[in-house]
């Protein structure tokens, strides 16, 4: 609601202690001006809810009612979600008027009303992220508002008049929000959020935006957020659905929550090895093989895989009522290669098999006609010799008799025949014979089993790397993937039925085909080649957001930059934002990334941290033969500590199923595995062991920057301590 306010320049905050009587009145005045204006918004917004409750107790009666009751359901839900945190914000304009930021935006009675509540992704909200007292954007004042349920706990007020310098939006808030206990699950953080990363959240999603952000840096909460901006903003984006791709099944259940708290729901998550729903990985594979399989050469491979069993012009001859019909092989070249243009192989041969119908009823009237030709002109002859003997006038007319007289079939018959023709079953099996139906499976596995066929199609592979793919065992591997979803998009669906479900995501997860509004991809810097592939494929406008370290970079491709990562899918075309200050990490864990990622290879500077935790990252010397009982003690101290918190313990894949052994009640990973994942505190577990595996000192950078409050680390005895 703008309304006018006498504006207090004073800061209101529950931090300041010892508080003088005057600024504790002020806080204690700016808590119950806000609790009113809260009472009044959940008023609001739970009358709204009723009358959309009643609405949708109605019975739909048509599919327009049914697409209304489907959005108000939308609505009725957000609502319902948005009583936690439902007013957040605050804007005092220079001019005197107020604006409050919220999870939703709500009205007042009357539709020509003001905005009560202002919804964080409305242009209007925008000055709550971005203001500064070096750039006020029509502000005098921003106050962070701390609810729990549906109470204020208290205020932090920003004055924007450059009587306050501080380097974070809400510093006070969020600086509480990242002290707060880790529970396993990402929650929202429209609250504050940072100028940095709103700028992204709300940017053009008209290209490929590529994100690098550091650890802590807050990309996955951009990534999410920014699905929600855009599925409010771009209201058909909501038609198509976004596609949310993250690295593993463990963090997908962690983010799980942010959305649907965020009130959108057309949005499907996966991982690059769910994608295709009717496959499932089951192998693991080595990093030379995975890295092989990624390569971009697989695409233009399998490309010409498929063309090669496309059939070869040649004369056709079919039967048809027990009569054989000939299709010249001119005539067959130009619809096969009219059918093929532009289409996969299975829609081409259907393409095909319509002109093939055409054309043999097309043939089989022309027969049919010239026959009829000829038995007339003999049964003339006959007619004209008894009409001779009969002493017929032969100028006398004759009665016409139609097409079954003169061989000459009607449009409307011909069109019959043509029908009878495609629904036969004889003509049906001469097509499958001569263009047999393929599945993409059983294709792959003849490719990748077969060395004269790789050589023959990947000839950029060397004879040993040919040798290494087609002795993998059966089953697929994670590399699989993206090779069977191209040739499955190059071969198309046989029959494409629209998918059951009542909501878009439904019938978006059940289609292998279906084309996204948006894709957002987390720790886009895993994605192989193929992969990026199978994103273009998902969403040929390219409206593409993908985040990312290009340091924490484990998987078995070579790329050290995000030029030489999505140069295959993308060329140059697109743009690059950079996320710069670290929020999670605390700086005394930071201090220790810089030697790591200088060993890793990288030229880039560690993100800012701007948060002490002021506990010293420590570091316990264990005998290999000991580890398992210090790691035991260390985690329960650590549990003690962070009670109401979590506990994360990374180790080397060697140590993993040892630890899980004694360590049942809390997460062991590795340090691919823990990607994205944080927690209140971190035990690493044999650190120069993690830095051994392949790409290993990435893999370190990570594991050393997954807690926010306290980093401890046992090393073995036969190895010198971790610097």
């Amino acid at each position: 609601m703008r309304r006018k306010s006498a504006l207090n320049n004073g800061t209101a905050g529950v931090e300041e202690s010892p508080a003088t009587p005057a600024k504790d009145l002020a806080r204690r005045s700016a808590i119950a001006e806000e609790q009113a204006f809260l009472d009044v918004a959940t008023a609001r917004r739970d009358t709204l809810a009723d009358q959309l409750r009643v609405e949708l107790s109605a019975a739909a009666a048509d599919a327009l009612a049914q697409a209304r009751q489907r959005m108000l359901r939308q609505q009725y839900d957000e609502l319902q979600r948005a009583g936690e945190g439902l007013v957040f914000g605050r804007l005092d304009g220079l001019d005197g008027t107020v604006r409050h930021v919220g999870r939703v935006g709500l009205r007042d009675e009357g539709a020509d009303s003001e905005p009560l509540l202002v919804d964080w992704r409305a242009p209007a909200a925008r000055p709550f992220y971005t203001a500064t007292a070096v750039d006020p954007q029509g502000q005098a004042r921003r106050r962070h508002i701390r609810t729990t349920g549906s109470t204020v706990a208290g205020v932090d007020d920003e004055p924007l008049d450059g009587t306050a310098t501080a380097e974070l939006v809400g510093e006070g808030a969020l600086l509480a929000a990242l002290d707060q206990r880790r529970t396993g699950r990402m929650s929202t953080a429209i609250a504050t959020l940072q100028r940095e990363q709103d700028d992204i959240i709300r940017a053009e999603a008209t290209g490929p935006l590529i994100v690098q952000g550091g650890p802590g840096t807050g990309k996955t909460v951009v990534a999410l957020h920014r699905v929600a901006y855009l599925l409010f903003t771009h209201r058909k984006m909501a038609d198509q659905a976004v596609l949310v791709l993250g690295p593993s099944p463990r963090f997908l259940q962690y983010i799980a929550q942010v959305l649907p708290a965020l009130g959108e729901t057309a949005v499907v998550s996966a991982t690059c090895d769910t994608l295709l729903a009717d496959v499932q990985v089951g192998r693991d594979e080595s990093r030379l093989l995975a890295e092989v399989k990624g390569r971009a050469l697989w695409q233009s491979a399998l490309e010409n895989h498929v063309t090669s069993l496309l059939p070869r012009p040649r004369e056709l001859k079919l039967r048809w009522e027990g009569e054989f019909f000939v299709i010249p092989a001119p005539t067959v070249a130009h619809a096969l290669a009219s059918a093929v243009q532009g289409r996969p192989y299975h829609r081409a041969r259907a393409a095909f098999a319509e002109q093939l119908h055409h054309l043999l009823a097309d043939v089989v009237a022309e027969q049919r006609e010239a026959l009829m030709d000829e038995m007339e002109e003999g049964f003339e002859d006959i007619l004209a010799r008894v009409d001779k003997g009969m002493g017929h006038d032969p100028r006398s007319p004759r009665t016409p008799t139609g097409s079954d007289i003169d061989g000459l079939l009607s449009e409307e018959e011909i069109e019959q025949l043509r029908c009878r023709i495609a629904e036969n079953a004889t003509i049906a099996r001469f097509v499958e014979a001569w263009w047999p139906t393929l599945d993409p499976e059983t294709l792959l596995r003849d490719l990748l089993t077969d060395r004269a066929l790789l050589a023959r199609f990947a000839p950029q592979l060397s004879p040993e790397e040919i040798t290494a793919v087609a002795a993998e065992p059966a089953g697929w591997a994670p590399s699989d993937i993206p090779l069977l979803d191209a040739l499955a998009d190059l071969l198309g669906e046989v029959d494409a039925p629209q998918p059951p479900g009542e909501f878009v995501a439904d019938r978006a997860r059940r289609q292998r085909g279906w084309v996204y509004g948006h894709v957002v991809i987390d720790e886009a810097q895993e994605l192989s080649e193929m992969q990026w592939q199978m994103v273009l494929r998902r969403c040929p406008s390219r409206s593409i957001t993908a985040v990312g370290d290009i340091d924490q970079a484990e998987a078995a491709h070579r790329h050290t930059s995000w030029a030489q990562a999505v140069r295959a899918a993308f060329g140059d075309r697109w743009t690059a934002a950079e996320l710069t200050i670290c929020y999670r990490t605390p700086r005394e864990v930071m201090a220790l990334t810089e030697p790591v990622l200088k060993k890793a290879g990288s030229h880039n500077v560690p993100p800012r941290a701007v948060r002490s935790s002021g506990i010293a990252p420590w570091q316990r010397t264990v005998a290999p033969t000991e580890l398992a009982g210090a790691a035991a003690e260390a985690v329960r101290e650590l549990r003690h500590r962070w009670h109401g918190g979590t506990v994360g313990v990374i180790a080397p894949a060697d140590r993993v199923a040892e630890l899980v052994a004694v360590l049942s009640d809390v997460p062991v990973l590795t340090a691919t595995q823990s990607k994205g994942l944080e927690w209140d505190a971190t035990l690493l577990i044999d650190p120069q062991g993690v830095a051994a595996e392949p790409r290993g000192w990435n893999g370190l950078y990570v594991a050393l920057t997954r807690c926010t409050q306290e980093l401890g680390q046992l090393i073995l005895t036969q190895q010198s301590p971790q610097p």
